[in-house]
């Protein structure tokens, strides 16, 4: 355990402040906080739990054993001793099964989304809460511009991810760790370091060890927020998903949102139909924004003006009020890999709408 780094902690005010975006809660709010065992989640369930309990309601920390280190085991003892000194309950989630040998990362981050949804789930809890702060957000931000992401990744993590049973809330993605460090250090609470974060085989880790990523606005972290909600209800009001494996939207009221919220909508549509793990890359994602921005072709059919992007189909034709339809469906009857639901995996942010985000 460690404890070294001189800042202002977060205090409860500033605390209800950061979770305001998020409102409207319960009258008695029940949160879940995925908690590791480090600094960032354990600062996280402290203020989480604090938060709840002034409004009547409660917080429980949900702890993943991935069964990937001999000594995880300890260390999941040691966090709930912990949690329980402050008088947080804990539940523990085991992934077992066998675990893959390539891609053990990403394999792992699935299994630990899945297992703490599944745990909202069975306790009847909407609020799932998870500790990435500034620091995280600038380094995802970096990673992904050094893959030629999309408008969404470089938008880095969704502040709030609507799923149909679970949101999942990051209350802290402008706050830089040294200021969790200094709150736990306030309360006299010691938390275990993950040796992960300085294995350079995980790219995050080499980016920290060159010297880190340029921060983030603290702005932008209450300014996504607004934009997931604009995305999400533009789903709602423009998608018709009463087709077979396919989603139709109207040409002209497409054209009447933003430009950022057409290149969202587009982005996770595509990703949901053609089973995709991300959006489609920046350019091939502007040059289809062109084509379904310009007027269409106006023949019996509209053929002419059909494409593909990123295993998807786009065809143009006219519906039973005489309205030009785009039509979205997966290319050569291929089956898509995301159910679509507008208030639920539009607002869900760069990443797979499976496992809730990063």
């Amino acid at each position: 355990m460690n404890g070294e780094e001189k800042a202002c902690g977060l205090d409860e005010p500033e605390f209800a402040r950061l979770m305001a975006p998020f409102e409207p809660f319960e009258a008695r709010p029940e949160l879940a906080v995925a908690v590791s065992g480090g600094r960032d989640s354990l600062c996280l369930a402290l203020l989480a739990d604090r938060w709840a309990r002034e409004r009547a309601g409660r917080a429980v920390a949900l702890i993943v054993d991935h069964g990937l280190r001999a000594e995880a085991a300890d260390e999941v003892a040691a966090t709930r001793n912990v949690l329980g000194g402050l008088g947080i309950e804990s539940d523990v989630l085991a992934w077992t099964g066998p675990k893959p040998a390539t891609g053990l990362q990403q394999a792992a981050r699935e299994a630990r989304y899945r297992l703490l949804r599944d745990a909202c789930r069975r306790r009847g809890i909407l609020h799932l809460l998870v500790a990435h702060q500034a620091d995280d957000q600038a380094e995802t931000v970096a990673m992904r511009a050094a893959r030629n992401s999309g408008p969404d990744g470089l938008a880095g993590m969704a502040a709030l991810i609507e799923g149909p049973e679970v949101r999942l809330l990051r209350p802290l993605l402008a706050v830089p760790r040294e200021r969790l460090a200094a709150t736990l250090q306030t309360e006299r609470i010691l938390w275990i370091d993950d040796p992960s974060n300085t294995d350079l085989r995980f790219e995050r880790a080499r980016l920290r060890a060159a010297g880190g990523a340029v921060a983030v606005p603290a702005s932008r972290a209450g300014q996504r927020v607004t934009e997931e909600k604009e995305v999400a209800e533009a789903a709602v009001a423009l998608l018709d998903l009463g087709r077979d494996d396919a989603v139709a939207f109207d040409c002209v009221a497409f054209r009447s949102v933003s430009l950022g919220v057409q290149r969202r909508l587009i982005g996770r549509l595509v990703q949901a139909l053609g089973g995709g793990d991300h959006p489609p890359r920046r350019d091939r994602l502007e040059r289809a924004l062109v084509r379904l921005k310009g007027e269409p072709d106006r023949g019996k059919s509209g053929r002419a003006g059909d494409f593909t992007l990123s295993n998807c189909r786009f065809v143009i034709r006219r519906g039973e009020n005489g309205r030009l339809l785009w039509i979205v469906c997966p290319e050569n009857g291929r089956k898509g890999g995301q159910p679509l639901i507008p208030g639920a995996f539009f607002a869900c942010g760069s990443g797979n709408a499976t496992h809730l985000g990063e």
